[in-house]
Parts: structure tokens; sequence; C-alpha cells
């Protein structure tokens, strides 16, 4: 069993996940574990608990609310991890397999001593923010820890972000950077190290002009809303690209500066300035040697301890009068504070020094048809070549395809087979509609098996974030190098999103990636059918359809709580049946219900029922819709298929007959073969082919609004 903090507090036991409801012995819980192994008063977890204005009899019920975790530990087989009284509070002993958040200091810990090997530091910390799932304790309704803990957590991750994108810099793969740069500058726009970096990325691949426009918009926001000029760094910067200077690779005093373990000052979209020191002033105490006895000061309560050490654990550092290093994950201190939201990516410094060159500059890299003086500056970059190889993340509150999952887990763990010289064999093909879960269930499965594939596991995009496919020489060169820092044995790469066959079949050749061991296993995701793929190269294929009544429900059991959605079972398979079962639109819909944890399911159905469609998007994110999945779906379809499966969806069913109504006239049968094997037509009955609720409303919504458009006045 393991606790999850980063995102909503959960219980995960292996696949399955219990997101715990909004409820006081949730804010004890969580009060505890971001203190896990450290003593935490009992006047500190009242107001964790109730707020700054407790009821008379909290002490009374802090000892309730212990008490039932007590019982929610061994109702889900917790095990291992006690809540323990200690004198003056509370203490709870976890470690990193038990608890998310001491297994990603640990990580980047772990990465931190890499800085020699700047790809393997660049892996792990990329690793370590695959454990984020979301918006930090979205389900706990405690304003203390809002106020003093989560902003700590989201510093942790800000420098660490930073760190990747200086990393990437320094190797000279400006185009990933700029994948998460352009969402750190927008989430932070006055954080201005994120700013000097994408100004960075932008102008290494080449991009003058979208260089200096961004860092006139930046000055912009500065100037208005703080009413401060741009750090020295970032003019500098700015002079330099007016100039057409070249930058010389980043320095090695940025990619120090920007290491985890150091903090400094961050901005936060709303201009309030967050510090990187204790928001509450406390004292944290260092360890001791073995039998002594500590006194540590936590959240402003002096509590005599003995060391908290456990075997085999690192001691507590101690207090040093400059920034503090992000804590292992045993030791008793406690992290430091900071505000700012989630990313999708990864963490990092603020305000870092600007970058300086190294004695021996890397090569510089003209893009193709630059002028000389110019983008030379794009240094060590080339024109933006966005990989998209990483670690394969974990996938949250996974449920269903039980079937599917174990067919897919028997398949990639068999001996690898011994096919015909002039290729790997294909060792699985997952295709489906798109929001159909073919990415969820190949991670799910690739996490599943790995001790299978010791040299590791590796999620390729085969698009970029604007939809464009990557060309296979680009993914080709990327994994070469990906698959040449792993280990012995065998590796499982997820080719994600495949176009079509011909972008996979040179890497299924001798001529592709090398693979680190024998039987290199191959899953690709793809909307398409593939089958000529599969004709080549064989393989085994896993079509996906929309969850079945009981899947549906078991997702909103797992990522809503059994509490909640089995209060209102009728109006959960309602919701279920409004969202057509679609694994896209019921992951979106628990996802803005998880934020509105006051809302009665039986009133979220009548609340999506009245424009599923519009309803079905999360606001702090558009590109999260059920809408623009399907927009950007169509988007990919030749103009005359596309312009075929909007007749189908706005005419009647019988439309997809072998026939059709007279007055229509038939729909050939190749075109409708072409949109089943894009993922758009299902399987019937009734009828060979059907379309799915949604999609079909979406494609008659889409018309009406682009018929009220043209009409005259």
């Amino acid at each position: 069993m393991r606790f999850q903090l980063l995102g909503p507090l959960a219980l995960a036991d292996g696949p399955d996940t219990v997101v715990l409801q909004p409820s006081k012995p949730a804010n004890l819980l969580a009060a505890l574990l971001l203190n896990a192994n450290s003593t935490v008063s009992a006047g500190y977890l009242q107001r964790a608990v109730w707020g700054e204005e407790q009821p008379a009899t909290a002490k009374a019920a802090l000892q309730t609310c212990v008490l039932r975790l007590r019982r929610l530990f061994a109702k889900h087989g917790v095990t291992g991890t006690a809540i323990e009284a200690v004198p003056g509070g509370y203490r709870i002993v976890a470690g990193p397999p038990t608890l998310d958040l001491l297994a990603y200091r640990d990580q980047v810990r772990r990465a931190t001593a890499m800085d020699h090997d700047p790809e393997a530091e660049l892996y792990t910390l990329r690793d370590a923010l695959s454990l984020w799932q979301g918006a930090l304790l979205a389900n706990v309704r405690s304003a203390v820890l809002h106020r003093d803990e989560v902003p700590r957590l989201a510093e942790e991750r800000l420098r660490v972000v930073e760190r990747v994108c200086d990393l990437l810099l320094g190797l000279g793969r400006c185009g990933e950077a700029l994948v998460d740069l352009w969402t750190a500058t927008r989430v932070y726009p006055g954080h201005e190290r994120f700013h000097e970096q994408l100004i960075e990325a932008l102008y290494r691949s080449g991009r003058q002009s979208q260089a200096l426009a961004e860092y006139r918009r930046v000055k912009d926001f500065l100037r208005e809303e703080l009413g401060v000029d741009p750090s020295p760094s970032l003019r500098r910067l700015e002079l330099s690209i007016l100039r057409g200077e070249e930058l010389g690779p980043v320095g090695q005093a940025a990619l120090a500066a920007s290491a985890p373990g150091r903090a400094a000052p961050v901005v936060s979209a709303s201009g309030e300035a967050v510090g990187s020191g204790s928001a509450s002033g406390e004292v944290v105490g260092s360890g001791s040697a073995s039998g002594a006895v500590v006194s540590r000061v936590v959240r402003g309560e002096t509590v005599p301890q003995p060391d908290a050490e456990t075997p085999g654990s690192e001691p507590a550092p101690a207090p040093a009068s400059g920034p503090d290093p992000a804590p292992g994950p045993n030791s008793a201190t406690i992290p430091t504070p900071v505000t700012a939201p989630a990313l999708t990516s990864a963490p990092a410094p603020v305000a870092a020094p600007a970058p300086a060159p190294v004695a021996a500059p890397a090569p510089v890299t003209v893009p193709p048809g630059a002028a000389t003086g110019a983008p030379s500056a794009a240094g060590a970059c080339a024109p933006s070549v966005d990989a998209g190889v990483g670690p394969v993340p974990a996938v949250p509150h996974f449920t269903g395809r039980a079937a599917e999952a174990e067919a897919m887990a028997a398949r990639l763990t068999a001996p690898p087979s011994t096919g015909p010289a002039d290729h790997r064999a294909l060792a699985v093909v997952v295709s489906g509609a798109p929001g159909i879960g073919k990415s969820a269930l190949a991670q799910h499965v690739a996490r599943q098996v790995g001790d299978a594939f010791p040299a590791g596991r590796l999620l390729v995009r085969m698009t970029r974030g604007d939809g464009e496919p990557r060309t296979a020489g680009e993914v080709s060169a990327a994994l070469a190098d990906a698959l040449g820092a792993t280990g012995e044995g065998r590796a499982l790469l997820i080719l994600d999103d495949v176009v079509d066959a011909d972008q996979v079949r040179p890497l299924l050749t001798p001529g592709g990636p090398p693979g680190p061991g024998p039987g290199l296993a191959v899953v690709v995701t793809s909307r398409m059918g593939l089958g000529g793929l599969i004709a080549t190269h064989g393989g085994w294929v896993q079509r996906l359809t929309a969850f079945t009544e009981a899947e549906s429900y078991g997702l909103l059991l797992a990522a809503l709580g059994a509490e909640r959605v089995e209060a209102e079972p009728e109006a959960a398979h309602r919701l279920t049946a409004v969202c057509g079962h679609f694994p896209a639109a019921l992951r979106i819909l628990t996802a803005r219900l998880l934020t509105r944890p006051g809302l009665r399911l039986a009133d979220a159905v009548d609340w999506l029922g009245d424009d599923p469609l519009a309803r079905l998007t999360l606001t702090d994110s558009p590109g999260h819709s059920v809408t623009g999945l399907f927009d950007r779906a169509l988007d990919r379809l030749d103009p005359r298929l596309s312009q075929a499966f909007t007749h189908l969806a706005q005419g009647p069913p019988e439309l997809l007959a072998d026939g059709g109504p007279e007055h229509e006239g038939p729909v050939p049968e190749a075109v409708r073969e072409q949109l089943a094997d894009a993922g758009l037509l299902e399987d019937g009955p009734p009828g060979p082919y059907r379309i799915h609720g949604l999609l079909r409303a979406h494609v008659r919504r889409t018309a009406r609004i682009r018929d009220r458009r043209t009409e005259k006045v």
C-alpha cells in the first residue's frame, strides 16, 4: 500500500487507487504525511484539521480522528505504517516505497549526485516528475495546509522544472525545452528565469523574432503588474539577441545554480513574491548521535524527541545559514515552503545567474538558411527537433481493461520470437478511437511488466504538441541516445500516437534504433488500425472500444472514492451514461468533480446533461476537452473523408447501412472502412457500424455553430 500526496490525497495498491473524500481525518493524514518521520505537535495538527478557529473539544476530537484513520488503514489493508502517539503529538513513519513524496525527493537527491552525467540526471529527474498526479491535495479542505504546505511542494517542483530545462539547453535539446517552457511561462508569468530560458531556447533554435517578442511580453507584464524592470540577465540576453551575438553553450554556473538543492525567490502569477525560506519561521533541528535527544521545533512548538533516524537512513542535515536543500526521504526535517500551482513537467531554482560560457565551448550549429551572425546564436541547438522520448509515466486511477491488460502483459513477457532477419517483430498494436484509453493501457501495462525489461521502458511521442507527426529519422536519433544510456537486457518501447505505418517501419528494421539487448519489445498505439504494418511485421492487435457499464462505474469509484459514489449509486450510473462510457469523457468528468467535492452526483447529472460537450472540459486546461479531442482527430482526416464523416454524423443511422436511404444515396463501403480504420466508426450493432453518441453530437453542434456564423444578417 502506498500513500499519494503529489496530487489528490489517495491510497494506492498496485493499479487500484482510492482517493479519500474531503474530511477531517483526511486533513489529519495529509498533515502527518507531509511531515513523515517527524513528530508533529498536537497544536499544529488541530490547526490543520479545524483551522485557526478551533472548537473547545479539539483536543479530544483529534484523538477521535486518529482512531478513524487507524480504522481506515485496517479497512484498506495498510500494513507496516502506523500513526504513533509520541510525547507532544503524533508521528507517522514512511519511506520511499510507501509515500510518493519521499520517493520523489529520493529521486531528486540521486539526480543531484549525477551532475557529472547530464543525460542520466535528466532521465532521473523526469522519472521523479512522473510521480506528480495533478492538483496538490485537491481533496483536502485545510486552509492551513494549503497556506503553509502546498506552496512548499510546488516550489520543490518548480526548482526541478527549471533544472530540467537548464539540462535540456545544455545538451542542445532546445525543442524539448520549449515544450516545458511555454507552459511554465504561462502558468508563472512573473517567473523571470523561466522566461529567460524560453527566450534563450527560441534564439538558439533560430527563432530570433519570437525570442524578442517574448522578451517584450514579459517586460510589459513586469512593468504593468509589478512596476519593475526585467532583471539584468534578461536585459543582457535581449541585447545579445539584438546584436546577433552567439550565446555560446549553456554555462556550468547556470546549471549548478539550478540544482534542486538551491532555492531562490519566485513571483507567482498574482504578483506575490514567494520566498524560498520558511514562511512560518519554524526552526528545524538536526539529528544527533545514537542515543542523543534532539529538541525539535515542529510548526512553532518545541517537542523533545529521540533521534528519529531509521536503520540505514542518512542523518538529518544540520541547519545552514543559506537556503535549505530539499530534505531526504528519511530525514526528519520539514520541507521548505513556496507558492505555485503544479506543472506538467519539472521544477528548478528561480532567478539563476545569467548563463556563463565554459572554457571549452561546444561547436556552434547554424540553422539552415540563417544569416551569419544572427541565428548563429543558435549555439548548441539546431532548429527544434523535439524527440519526445522519456520514461513511462504512471496512470492515475487506472481501472477497467482487466482482460486486455492481462493479455498484453502475457504477450510482452513471453520469450522474444525469432522473426525474419530483416525486421524486428512487433509485439502489440493498441488501436481505437481518440480518447479511448490506448496510451493509458500501454503505459499501465508497461509499468506492470517492468521486471521483464531490466534495460528500461521508454515512451516515445510520435506526434508533437501541435499534432504534427515526427519523422522516423528524428525519433531514431533520439532513441539511439536513450537506449544507449540504458542497462543490459531487454528494453520496452511504446511508440505512442503513430499516424501511419510508414512512420513506424523504419524503426522496426536493422537500421532503426539499436536495442540494448536481444528481443527489444515494441508497443504501438494508434488511432489507425495499421493492418498493413501487421501484415508485414506481425504482432498482436488490441482494439479498444468504450468501457462497459461496470468499468465506467469502477473508474468513478477509483477516482472519486467509494464513499462519494456508493452514497449515490444511481446518479453515478446516470453520469457514466451521459458520458457514453467514453474513457476520456469520464476522466475529464472525474477531474471536474474532484475540484468540486461538495457537488452531489445527482446535481452533477443535471448540470452535465444540459450541455455535456461544453462541460466535459477542464477550464484551467482547455486542451483537455472532449470537443478539442474530436476536433484534432477530424483535422487529421483527408478533407474528403472528413466531409463524408460529417455527412454520416448529421444524417440518420441508416446512412451507415450498406444500402442507405434512397433519398440520401449510399456512402461507399470503402469510405466507411477508412473511417472505421481511423477509429471514428465503431462496430455495430445496429448495422455493421455506428457513431459514438458524443462524437455524433459534436459534429452536429459544430455544424450548427458554423451555419450560424455564415447566416446573412
